[in-house]
Protein backbone atom coordinates (compact mmCIF):
# COMPACT_ATOMS: atom_id res chain seq x y z
CA UNK A 1 0.00 0.00 0.00
CA UNK A 2 3.03 2.26 -0.06
CA UNK A 3 2.77 5.44 2.00
CA UNK A 4 -0.94 5.94 1.51
CA UNK A 5 -3.20 5.58 4.55
CA UNK A 6 -6.91 4.86 4.97
CA UNK A 7 -9.01 8.00 5.28
CA UNK A 8 -11.02 6.76 8.25
CA UNK A 9 -12.90 10.00 8.84
CA UNK A 10 -13.71 10.49 5.17
CA UNK A 11 -14.95 6.91 4.74
CA UNK A 12 -17.17 7.19 7.82
CA UNK A 13 -18.57 10.52 6.68
CA UNK A 14 -19.32 9.24 3.17
CA UNK A 15 -21.03 6.11 4.47
CA UNK A 16 -23.13 8.21 6.85
CA UNK A 17 -24.31 10.44 4.00
CA UNK A 18 -24.95 7.47 1.72
CA UNK A 19 -27.05 5.71 4.39
CA UNK A 20 -29.22 8.82 4.65
CA UNK A 21 -29.71 8.86 0.89
CA UNK A 22 -29.93 5.15 -0.01
CA UNK A 23 -31.13 3.51 3.19
CA UNK A 24 -31.29 -0.28 2.89
CA UNK A 25 -29.56 -0.17 -0.49
CA UNK A 26 -26.33 0.41 1.41
CA UNK A 27 -24.98 -2.56 3.33
CA UNK A 28 -22.10 -3.02 5.74
CA UNK A 29 -22.71 -6.76 6.12
CA UNK A 30 -19.39 -8.57 6.52
CA UNK A 31 -20.32 -11.39 4.14
CA UNK A 32 -21.55 -9.02 1.44
CA UNK A 33 -18.46 -6.85 1.78
CA UNK A 34 -16.20 -9.90 1.46
CA UNK A 35 -18.11 -10.99 -1.64
CA UNK A 36 -17.43 -7.58 -3.19
CA UNK A 37 -13.74 -7.78 -2.41
CA UNK A 38 -13.16 -11.41 -3.29
CA UNK A 39 -10.38 -12.69 -5.51
CA UNK A 40 -9.70 -16.07 -7.10
CA UNK A 41 -5.98 -15.90 -6.36
CA UNK A 42 -3.70 -15.89 -3.35
CA UNK A 43 -4.16 -12.13 -3.04
CA UNK A 44 -5.80 -11.53 0.34
CA UNK A 45 -9.43 -10.41 0.43
CA UNK A 46 -9.58 -6.67 1.13
CA UNK A 47 -13.29 -5.86 1.39
CA UNK A 48 -14.78 -2.38 1.07
CA UNK A 49 -16.33 -0.75 4.13
CA UNK A 50 -19.76 -0.66 2.51
CA UNK A 51 -21.61 -1.73 -0.62
CA UNK A 52 -24.18 0.53 -2.25
CA UNK A 53 -26.51 -0.71 -5.01
CA UNK A 54 -27.03 1.85 -7.76
CA UNK A 55 -30.04 1.76 -10.09
CA UNK A 56 -29.25 4.58 -12.50
CA UNK A 57 -26.50 6.75 -13.90
CA UNK A 58 -27.80 9.65 -11.82
CA UNK A 59 -27.40 7.57 -8.66
CA UNK A 60 -23.85 6.57 -9.60
CA UNK A 61 -23.11 10.25 -10.12
CA UNK A 62 -24.56 11.10 -6.72
CA UNK A 63 -22.59 8.35 -4.97
CA UNK A 64 -19.32 9.41 -6.59
CA UNK A 65 -19.89 13.08 -5.71
CA UNK A 66 -20.51 12.22 -2.06
CA UNK A 67 -17.40 10.02 -1.93
CA UNK A 68 -15.30 12.64 -3.73
CA UNK A 69 -16.36 15.34 -1.27
CA UNK A 70 -15.28 13.16 1.65
CA UNK A 71 -12.15 11.66 0.05
CA UNK A 72 -13.62 8.13 0.18
CA UNK A 73 -12.35 5.49 -2.28
CA UNK A 74 -14.79 4.04 -4.84
CA UNK A 75 -14.58 0.53 -6.36
CA UNK A 76 -17.00 -0.35 -9.20
CA UNK A 77 -18.53 -3.85 -9.12
CA UNK A 78 -20.40 -5.79 -11.81
CA UNK A 79 -20.52 -9.59 -11.52
CA UNK A 80 -17.30 -10.20 -9.59
CA UNK A 81 -15.77 -12.53 -12.20
CA UNK A 82 -12.51 -10.64 -12.68
CA UNK A 83 -9.14 -11.91 -11.51
CA UNK A 84 -5.92 -10.24 -10.26
CA UNK A 85 -7.56 -8.47 -7.29
CA UNK A 86 -9.41 -5.82 -9.31
CA UNK A 87 -12.25 -5.65 -6.77
CA UNK A 88 -10.19 -5.39 -3.61
CA UNK A 89 -10.34 -2.20 -1.55
CA UNK A 90 -6.82 -1.89 -0.09
CA UNK A 91 -7.67 1.54 1.36
CA UNK A 92 -11.27 0.72 2.24
CA UNK A 93 -14.12 2.75 0.83
CA UNK A 94 -17.37 2.04 -0.99
CA UNK A 95 -18.15 -0.60 -3.60
CA UNK A 96 -20.68 0.66 -6.18
CA UNK A 97 -22.63 -2.38 -7.35
CA UNK A 98 -24.16 -1.67 -10.78
CA UNK A 99 -25.55 -5.17 -11.36
CA UNK A 100 -29.13 -3.82 -11.22
CA UNK A 101 -28.34 -1.45 -14.11
CA UNK A 102 -28.87 -4.24 -16.62
CA UNK A 103 -31.15 -2.84 -19.31
CA UNK A 104 -30.78 -2.64 -23.06
CA UNK A 105 -31.20 1.07 -23.79
CA UNK A 106 -31.51 0.83 -27.58
CA UNK A 107 -30.90 -1.65 -30.38
CA UNK A 108 -29.94 -0.43 -33.86
CA UNK A 109 -30.05 -3.55 -36.06
CA UNK A 110 -29.41 -1.60 -39.24
CA UNK A 111 -26.21 -0.16 -37.71
CA UNK A 112 -25.15 -3.43 -36.05
CA UNK A 113 -24.90 -1.91 -32.58
CA UNK A 114 -26.63 -1.88 -29.21
CA UNK A 115 -26.62 0.57 -26.30
CA UNK A 116 -26.62 -1.11 -22.88
CA UNK A 117 -26.25 -0.39 -19.20
CA UNK A 118 -23.09 -1.77 -17.56
CA UNK A 119 -24.76 -4.45 -15.42
CA UNK A 120 -26.21 -6.52 -18.26
CA UNK A 121 -24.54 -9.91 -18.60
CA UNK A 122 -23.37 -11.26 -21.92
CA UNK A 123 -25.69 -14.31 -21.92
CA UNK A 124 -28.76 -12.20 -21.12
CA UNK A 125 -27.78 -9.73 -23.83
CA UNK A 126 -27.54 -12.44 -26.46
CA UNK A 127 -30.86 -13.95 -25.36
CA UNK A 128 -32.55 -10.59 -25.88
CA UNK A 129 -30.80 -9.99 -29.22
CA UNK A 130 -31.66 -13.38 -30.72
CA UNK A 131 -34.71 -12.22 -32.69
CA UNK A 132 -32.67 -9.47 -34.36
CA UNK A 133 -30.35 -11.96 -36.06
CA UNK A 134 -27.40 -10.32 -34.28
CA UNK A 135 -25.19 -11.34 -31.38
CA UNK A 136 -22.49 -10.03 -29.08
CA UNK A 137 -19.47 -12.21 -29.92
CA UNK A 138 -17.03 -11.69 -27.06
CA UNK A 139 -17.05 -14.80 -24.87
CA UNK A 140 -14.62 -14.82 -21.90
CA UNK A 141 -16.19 -17.97 -20.47
CA UNK A 142 -17.63 -16.40 -17.34
CA UNK A 143 -21.06 -14.80 -17.56
CA UNK A 144 -19.56 -11.38 -16.98
CA UNK A 145 -21.21 -7.96 -17.16
CA UNK A 146 -20.53 -5.76 -20.18
CA UNK A 147 -19.26 -2.96 -17.95
CA UNK A 148 -16.77 -5.28 -16.28
CA UNK A 149 -15.68 -6.72 -19.61
CA UNK A 150 -14.99 -3.22 -20.94
CA UNK A 151 -13.20 -2.16 -17.75
CA UNK A 152 -10.81 -5.13 -17.94
CA UNK A 153 -10.48 -5.11 -21.76
CA UNK A 154 -11.81 -8.67 -21.82
CA UNK A 155 -11.31 -11.16 -24.61
CA UNK A 156 -12.24 -14.81 -24.98
CA UNK A 157 -12.71 -17.77 -27.24
CA UNK A 158 -14.04 -15.80 -30.23
CA UNK A 159 -11.32 -13.15 -30.22
CA UNK A 160 -9.37 -14.60 -33.14
CA UNK A 161 -12.26 -13.72 -35.48
CA UNK A 162 -14.26 -11.00 -33.70
CA UNK A 163 -11.58 -9.20 -31.72
CA UNK A 164 -11.60 -8.14 -28.08
CA UNK A 165 -13.52 -5.51 -26.12
CA UNK A 166 -11.24 -2.78 -27.45
CA UNK A 167 -12.49 -3.64 -30.95
CA UNK A 168 -16.14 -3.98 -29.92
CA UNK A 169 -16.83 -0.93 -27.74
CA UNK A 170 -17.84 2.06 -29.84
CA UNK A 171 -18.58 4.50 -27.03
CA UNK A 172 -18.72 4.73 -23.24
CA UNK A 173 -20.51 6.97 -20.79
CA UNK A 174 -18.73 7.14 -17.45
CA UNK A 175 -18.89 9.09 -14.20
CA UNK A 176 -15.45 10.50 -13.47
CA UNK A 177 -13.91 11.23 -10.07
CA UNK A 178 -15.31 14.77 -10.15
CA UNK A 179 -18.84 13.43 -10.57
CA UNK A 180 -19.05 14.63 -14.16
CA UNK A 181 -20.38 12.43 -16.97
CA UNK A 182 -18.06 11.86 -19.91
CA UNK A 183 -19.25 10.50 -23.26
CA UNK A 184 -16.20 9.18 -25.06
CA UNK A 185 -17.53 9.04 -28.63
CA UNK A 186 -20.58 8.95 -30.92
CA UNK A 187 -22.18 5.91 -32.57
CA UNK A 188 -20.37 6.43 -35.86
CA UNK A 189 -18.13 3.50 -36.76
CA UNK A 190 -15.10 5.76 -37.04
CA UNK A 191 -13.95 9.25 -36.12
CA UNK A 192 -10.78 11.30 -36.49
CA UNK A 193 -11.67 13.99 -33.91
CA UNK A 194 -9.82 14.39 -30.65
CA UNK A 195 -8.19 11.88 -28.33
CA UNK A 196 -9.50 8.32 -28.36
CA UNK A 197 -11.12 8.42 -24.93
CA UNK A 198 -13.04 5.22 -25.59
CA UNK A 199 -9.84 3.19 -25.78
CA UNK A 200 -8.57 5.02 -22.70
CA UNK A 201 -11.53 3.87 -20.61
CA UNK A 202 -11.55 0.34 -22.06
CA UNK A 203 -9.09 -1.51 -19.82
CA UNK A 204 -8.86 1.25 -17.20
CA UNK A 205 -10.20 -1.14 -14.51
CA UNK A 206 -12.31 1.49 -12.78
CA UNK A 207 -9.32 3.72 -12.07
CA UNK A 208 -10.57 6.60 -14.24
CA UNK A 209 -14.33 6.42 -13.74
CA UNK A 210 -17.43 4.26 -13.30
CA UNK A 211 -18.87 3.04 -16.60
CA UNK A 212 -22.62 3.72 -16.78
CA UNK A 213 -23.44 3.01 -20.44
CA UNK A 214 -21.81 1.34 -23.43
CA UNK A 215 -22.43 1.28 -27.16
CA UNK A 216 -21.36 -2.11 -28.46
CA UNK A 217 -20.67 -3.36 -31.98
CA UNK A 218 -22.64 -6.50 -32.89
CA UNK A 219 -22.20 -9.24 -35.49
CA UNK A 220 -24.63 -11.25 -37.56
CA UNK A 221 -25.50 -14.74 -36.33
CA UNK A 222 -23.79 -17.05 -38.85
CA UNK A 223 -25.87 -19.26 -41.12
CA UNK A 224 -23.83 -22.32 -40.17
CA UNK A 225 -21.38 -23.17 -37.39
CA UNK A 226 -19.04 -26.14 -37.54
CA UNK A 227 -17.07 -27.21 -34.49
CA UNK A 228 -14.89 -30.10 -33.57
CA UNK A 229 -11.77 -31.54 -31.98
CA UNK A 230 -8.36 -32.48 -33.28
CA UNK A 231 -5.78 -34.43 -31.21
CA UNK A 232 -2.02 -33.95 -31.63
CA UNK A 233 1.03 -35.94 -30.56
CA UNK A 234 2.50 -32.95 -28.69
CA UNK A 235 1.75 -29.41 -27.58
CA UNK A 236 4.42 -28.25 -30.03
CA UNK A 237 2.57 -29.86 -32.95
CA UNK A 238 -0.76 -28.40 -31.84
CA UNK A 239 0.73 -24.92 -31.49
CA UNK A 240 2.41 -25.23 -34.89
CA UNK A 241 -0.98 -26.12 -36.39
CA UNK A 242 -2.44 -22.96 -34.88
CA UNK A 243 0.36 -20.85 -36.35
CA UNK A 244 -0.08 -22.33 -39.83
CA UNK A 245 -3.87 -21.96 -39.66
CA UNK A 246 -3.60 -18.25 -38.87
CA UNK A 247 -0.75 -17.58 -41.29
CA UNK A 248 -2.55 -19.26 -44.21
CA UNK A 249 -5.59 -17.07 -43.65
CA UNK A 250 -8.14 -19.71 -42.65
CA UNK A 251 -10.90 -17.62 -41.00
CA UNK A 252 -11.33 -19.72 -37.88
CA UNK A 253 -13.76 -18.28 -35.32
CA UNK A 254 -12.45 -20.19 -32.30
CA UNK A 255 -9.28 -22.20 -31.85
CA UNK A 256 -8.57 -23.38 -28.31
CA UNK A 257 -5.68 -25.47 -27.03
CA UNK A 258 -5.96 -27.93 -24.14
CA UNK A 259 -2.84 -29.79 -23.06
CA UNK A 260 -3.10 -33.43 -22.03
CA UNK A 261 -3.42 -32.49 -18.32
CA UNK A 262 -6.37 -30.21 -19.03
CA UNK A 263 -8.01 -32.81 -21.30
CA UNK A 264 -7.79 -35.40 -18.52
CA UNK A 265 -9.35 -32.90 -16.11
CA UNK A 266 -12.20 -32.14 -18.54
CA UNK A 267 -12.87 -35.84 -19.09
CA UNK A 268 -13.16 -36.45 -15.35
CA UNK A 269 -15.16 -33.34 -14.55
CA UNK A 270 -17.47 -33.16 -17.59
CA UNK A 271 -17.84 -36.92 -18.14
CA UNK A 272 -16.27 -36.86 -21.62
CA UNK A 273 -14.12 -39.36 -23.45
CA UNK A 274 -11.77 -37.05 -25.33
CA UNK A 275 -8.37 -38.48 -26.32
CA UNK A 276 -5.99 -37.53 -23.51
CA UNK A 277 -3.38 -35.90 -25.72
CA UNK A 278 -2.89 -32.21 -26.56
CA UNK A 279 -6.11 -31.16 -28.25
CA UNK A 280 -7.41 -28.28 -30.35
CA UNK A 281 -11.07 -27.27 -30.19
CA UNK A 282 -12.13 -25.33 -33.29
CA UNK A 283 -15.14 -23.54 -34.65
CA UNK A 284 -15.87 -22.08 -38.10
CA UNK A 285 -18.68 -19.61 -38.90
CA UNK A 286 -20.25 -19.00 -42.31
CA UNK A 287 -22.40 -20.82 -44.84
CA UNK A 288 -22.72 -24.61 -44.94
CA UNK A 289 -20.36 -24.85 -47.90
CA UNK A 290 -17.90 -22.38 -46.39
CA UNK A 291 -17.54 -24.08 -43.00
CA UNK A 292 -17.14 -27.47 -44.71
CA UNK A 293 -14.36 -26.13 -46.93
CA UNK A 294 -12.48 -24.46 -44.06
CA UNK A 295 -12.82 -27.55 -41.86
CA UNK A 296 -11.31 -29.66 -44.64
CA UNK A 297 -8.42 -27.21 -45.09
CA UNK A 298 -7.65 -27.28 -41.37
CA UNK A 299 -7.77 -31.08 -41.33
CA UNK A 300 -5.07 -31.14 -44.01
CA UNK A 301 -2.81 -28.84 -41.97
CA UNK A 302 -3.29 -31.01 -38.88
CA UNK A 303 -2.47 -34.19 -40.79
CA UNK A 304 0.78 -32.69 -42.11
CA UNK A 305 1.85 -32.12 -38.49
CA UNK A 306 0.94 -35.61 -37.30
CA UNK A 307 -2.39 -34.57 -35.84
CA UNK A 308 -5.92 -35.75 -36.41
CA UNK A 309 -8.31 -36.90 -37.34
CA UNK A 310 -10.23 -33.64 -37.15
CA UNK A 311 -13.79 -34.65 -36.33
CA UNK A 312 -16.35 -31.90 -36.67
CA UNK A 313 -20.09 -31.37 -36.60
CA UNK A 314 -22.68 -28.67 -37.24
CA UNK A 315 -25.06 -30.09 -34.59
CA UNK A 316 -25.59 -27.44 -31.94
CA UNK A 317 -26.02 -29.85 -29.01
CA UNK A 318 -22.70 -31.59 -29.71
CA UNK A 319 -20.83 -28.31 -30.06
CA UNK A 320 -22.44 -26.95 -26.89
CA UNK A 321 -21.27 -29.96 -24.90
CA UNK A 322 -17.68 -29.38 -25.99
CA UNK A 323 -17.67 -25.65 -25.31
CA UNK A 324 -19.37 -26.10 -21.95
CA UNK A 325 -16.52 -28.42 -20.98
CA UNK A 326 -14.02 -25.81 -22.20
CA UNK A 327 -15.67 -23.08 -20.13
CA UNK A 328 -15.61 -25.38 -17.09
CA UNK A 329 -11.84 -25.89 -17.45
CA UNK A 330 -11.11 -23.87 -14.29
CA UNK A 331 -13.33 -26.08 -12.11
CA UNK A 332 -12.14 -29.21 -13.88
CA UNK A 333 -8.54 -28.28 -13.13
CA UNK A 334 -9.32 -27.78 -9.44
CA UNK A 335 -10.76 -31.30 -9.26
CA UNK A 336 -7.35 -32.78 -10.17
CA UNK A 337 -6.11 -32.03 -6.65
CA UNK A 338 -9.02 -31.93 -4.17
CA UNK A 339 -8.47 -29.44 -1.37
CA UNK A 340 -6.13 -27.32 -3.46
CA UNK A 341 -6.53 -23.91 -5.05
CA UNK A 342 -5.39 -22.63 -8.41
CA UNK A 343 -4.15 -19.29 -9.64
CA UNK A 344 -5.38 -18.80 -13.19
CA UNK A 345 -2.79 -16.69 -14.96
CA UNK A 346 -2.37 -15.76 -18.60
CA UNK A 347 0.18 -14.33 -21.01
CA UNK A 348 0.05 -13.49 -24.71
CA UNK A 349 2.85 -13.57 -27.30
CA UNK A 350 3.13 -12.91 -31.03
CA UNK A 351 1.64 -15.88 -32.85
CA UNK A 352 5.04 -16.80 -34.33
CA UNK A 353 6.43 -17.35 -30.80
CA UNK A 354 3.43 -19.30 -29.48
CA UNK A 355 4.78 -22.85 -29.93
CA UNK A 356 8.12 -21.90 -28.40
CA UNK A 357 6.54 -20.16 -25.40
CA UNK A 358 4.16 -23.03 -24.62
CA UNK A 359 6.87 -25.67 -25.05
CA UNK A 360 9.22 -23.83 -22.67
CA UNK A 361 6.38 -23.35 -20.19
CA UNK A 362 5.55 -27.07 -20.29
CA UNK A 363 9.20 -27.91 -19.62
CA UNK A 364 9.24 -25.42 -16.72
CA UNK A 365 6.12 -27.03 -15.20
CA UNK A 366 7.64 -30.51 -15.42
CA UNK A 367 10.99 -29.41 -14.01
CA UNK A 368 9.25 -27.87 -11.00
CA UNK A 369 7.00 -30.89 -10.43
CA UNK A 370 3.85 -28.79 -10.64
CA UNK A 371 0.36 -29.84 -11.63
CA UNK A 372 -0.56 -26.99 -13.96
CA UNK A 373 -3.04 -27.52 -16.82
CA UNK A 374 -2.66 -25.29 -19.89
CA UNK A 375 -5.60 -23.99 -21.89
CA UNK A 376 -5.70 -21.05 -24.21
CA UNK A 377 -7.25 -18.84 -26.86
CA UNK A 378 -4.23 -19.66 -28.95
CA UNK A 379 -5.53 -18.18 -32.20
CA UNK A 380 -4.27 -14.81 -30.99
CA UNK A 381 -1.24 -16.09 -29.05
CA UNK A 382 -2.97 -16.08 -25.65
CA UNK A 383 -2.84 -19.00 -23.23
CA UNK A 384 -3.67 -19.66 -19.58
CA UNK A 385 -1.90 -21.77 -16.98
CA UNK A 386 -3.66 -23.04 -13.85
CA UNK A 387 -0.99 -24.17 -11.33
CA UNK A 388 -2.52 -26.02 -8.38
CA UNK A 389 -1.29 -25.51 -4.82
CA UNK A 390 -2.37 -26.29 -1.28
CA UNK A 391 -3.46 -23.04 0.44
CA UNK A 392 -1.70 -23.99 3.70
CA UNK A 393 1.61 -24.98 2.08
CA UNK A 394 3.70 -21.81 1.94
CA UNK A 395 6.56 -23.54 0.13
CA UNK A 396 4.19 -24.69 -2.60
CA UNK A 397 2.70 -21.21 -2.91
CA UNK A 398 6.20 -19.71 -3.19
CA UNK A 399 7.08 -22.25 -5.90
CA UNK A 400 3.99 -21.29 -7.90
CA UNK A 401 4.71 -17.58 -7.47
CA UNK A 402 8.22 -18.08 -8.84
CA UNK A 403 6.81 -20.09 -11.75
CA UNK A 404 4.32 -17.31 -12.59
CA UNK A 405 7.15 -14.79 -12.50
CA UNK A 406 9.19 -16.87 -14.94
CA UNK A 407 6.15 -17.28 -17.19
CA UNK A 408 5.69 -13.51 -17.43
CA UNK A 409 9.40 -12.92 -17.97
CA UNK A 410 9.35 -15.53 -20.75
CA UNK A 411 6.42 -13.83 -22.48
CA UNK A 412 8.02 -10.38 -22.20
CA UNK A 413 11.30 -11.71 -23.60
CA UNK A 414 9.31 -12.90 -26.63
CA UNK A 415 7.81 -9.41 -27.11
CA UNK A 416 4.56 -10.48 -25.49
CA UNK A 417 2.52 -9.15 -22.59
CA UNK A 418 2.07 -10.03 -18.92
CA UNK A 419 -1.65 -10.48 -19.49
CA UNK A 420 -3.64 -10.99 -22.68
CA UNK A 421 -7.03 -10.62 -21.01
CA UNK A 422 -7.00 -10.97 -17.20
CA UNK A 423 -5.81 -7.42 -16.68
CA UNK A 424 -3.45 -5.80 -14.19
CA UNK A 425 -5.36 -5.23 -10.95
CA UNK A 426 -3.07 -5.70 -7.96
CA UNK A 427 -1.53 -8.95 -9.16
CA UNK A 428 0.44 -7.80 -12.18
CA UNK A 429 1.26 -4.19 -11.38
CA UNK A 430 4.86 -5.15 -10.69
CA UNK A 431 5.39 -6.22 -14.31
CA UNK A 432 4.16 -3.04 -15.98
CA UNK A 433 7.45 -1.16 -16.00
CA UNK A 434 9.29 -4.12 -17.57
CA UNK A 435 6.60 -4.36 -20.26
CA UNK A 436 5.91 -0.70 -21.01
CA UNK A 437 8.97 1.19 -19.78
CA UNK A 438 9.24 3.92 -17.17
CA UNK A 439 8.18 6.74 -19.51
CA UNK A 440 4.94 4.99 -20.48
CA UNK A 441 4.17 4.16 -16.86
CA UNK A 442 4.74 7.82 -15.92
CA UNK A 443 2.33 8.81 -18.69
CA UNK A 444 -0.31 6.46 -17.26
CA UNK A 445 0.25 7.97 -13.80
CA UNK A 446 -0.13 11.48 -15.24
CA UNK A 447 -3.46 10.56 -16.85
CA UNK A 448 -4.64 9.07 -13.57
CA UNK A 449 -3.60 12.20 -11.67
CA UNK A 450 -5.33 14.48 -14.17
CA UNK A 451 -8.66 12.63 -14.10
CA UNK A 452 -8.55 11.55 -10.45
CA UNK A 453 -6.43 14.02 -8.46
CA UNK A 454 -7.69 12.75 -5.09
CA UNK A 455 -6.98 9.14 -6.04
CA UNK A 456 -10.44 7.85 -5.10
CA UNK A 457 -11.19 5.72 -8.17
CA UNK A 458 -10.26 2.10 -7.44
CA UNK A 459 -6.91 3.07 -5.88
CA UNK A 460 -4.02 0.61 -5.77
CA UNK A 461 -4.65 -0.77 -9.27
CA UNK A 462 -2.57 -0.38 -12.48
CA UNK A 463 -0.49 2.53 -11.14
CA UNK A 464 0.58 3.08 -7.54
CA UNK A 465 -1.61 5.48 -5.60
Amino acid sequence: MGGRMRNEAGIAAAIGRLVERFGERLSTSASLREQHGHTLTWIANQPPDAVVFARSEAEVQEIVRICAAEGCPVVPFGAGTSLEGHLNAPYGGVSIDVSAMDAIVAVHPEDLDVVVQPGIRRKALNEQLRDTGLFFPIDPGADATLGGMAATRASGTNAVRYGTMKDTVLSIRAVTASGEIVTTSRRAKKSSTGYDLTRLFVGSEGTLGVITELTIRLSGIPEAIAGGICPFPSVQAAADAVILTIQTGIPVARIELLDEVQVKACNLYSKLDLPETPLLLLEFHGTDAWVAEQSTRFGEIAADLGGGPFTWTTKAEERTKLWTARHDAYWAGLALRPGCQTFSTDVCVPISRLAECIAETKADIEADGLVAPIVGHVGDGNFHVLPLFHPDDTSEIDKVKRFVGRLVERALAMEGTASGEHGVGQGKMKYLEAEHGRAALDAMAAIKQALDPKGIMNPGKIVAS
